[in-house]
């Protein structure tokens, strides 16, 4: 699979790296103060944990696109890479037969990070076990347990480093 077809798909997978552009300079998120949850609840940080894992075991595992998103995504799921569109079934379509396209692509999560209703997806995108592959983060924004909106970055895995720390 070429390098570009894959910076492709995984910018349809929300994914892709887009260019720096000049944009309008994006507003400073508000502090919010933390209430601490009633006993016996569940946190909404602890909530959005829950909803971002069994989104990416359904989505990265599972490589179940319609389950994953018409379980985790709102309908108007907000994307902000300039190579994917807005609205789950829009992404449902863009994404549906992906995984048989490309059956020696593999990800690997590395560590997923949540607070309140950000979460962070931390993976290793390959298009085959030869391939170093990608760095991956993907943002998400939840509201009410669903993935109301999503930001992506991807770096390319160097064949050497200046350093000897692992991306990983």
């Amino acid at each position: 699979m070429s390098r570009r077809l894959v910076v492709l798909a995984a910018a349809l997978l929300g994914l892709g790296a887009s260019p720096v552009a000049a944009q309008e300079p994006t507003p400073a998120i508000p502090a919010v103060e933390a209430t601490p949850p009633m006993p016996g609840t569940e946190s909404e940080t602890e909530r959005n944990r829950r909803v971002v894992t069994a989104f990416a075991e359904l989505f990265w595992n599972q490589r179940d696109v319609r389950q994953a998103f018409e379980t985790h995504v709102r309908e108007d799921y907000i994307q902000h890479n300039p190579l994917a569109p807005d609205g789950r079934a829009p992404a449902i379509s863009a994404l549906s037969g992906f995984f048989a396209a490309s059956p020696t692509l593999s990800y690997e999560i590395h560590r997923i990070i949540v607070d309140g209703n950000l979460a962070a997806v931390h993976t290793r995108m390959r298009r085959n076990t030869e391939d170093r592959g990608f760095a991956v983060v993907d943002i998400f924004r939840l509201e009410d347990g669903l993935i109301v909106e999503h930001w992506d970055v991807i770096q390319e895995v160097p064949e050497q480093s200046a350093n000897p720390h692992p991306m990983f």
